[in-house]
Parts: structure tokens; C-alpha cells; sequence
């Protein structure tokens, strides 16, 4: 689990971009799972709001085979 701090003007989807690389509907969700009345605190989070998000998924990097001849 990650756990960092909101800074001037964050937003939980803008946090979410900085973390994961990108902000999604299911990390948002996720992370408004993890912190009970978050939203209640608006879109803009207070400076110095903590918030924790899940862990980055593990992904296993795929390459792709091209068949000359088949």
C-alpha cells in the first residue's frame, strides 16, 4: 500500500496519474475504497490530506512474436 500526502491543488485523479502513470476509473475507485470520506472533502483535497492507494498492479511485460512464414 502506498501512503503519501496531498499537495497544493491535488486532485485524487491527478494523484493517481502521478502514481500509477495514468488515472483510470478502477484506480480512482480504489483508492476511494481505501480512504473512507475522501470525497466528502471535495475535487480539490486539502494540502496535506493523507491518502492511500493500493499497490501498482504487477505487470508482465508481452512481446510480441511476428511469423515470417507460416
Amino acid at each position: 500500500m502506498i501512503e503519501l500526502r496531498a499537495q497544493q491543488g491535488d486532485t485524487l485523479d491527478l494523484i493517481c496519474r502521478r502514481v500509477y502513470g495514468q488515472e483510470t476509473a478502477e484506480n480512482v475507485a480504489a483508492a476511494l475504497d481505501l480512504n473512507p470520506g475522501l470525497a466528502d472533502l471535495g475535487v480539490v483535497l486539502p494540502t496535506g490530506t493523507r491518502v492511500r492507494l493500493p499497490d501498482p498492479p504487477t505487470a508482465t511485460p508481452t512481446v510480441a512474436v511476428v511469423k515470417l512464414w507460416d
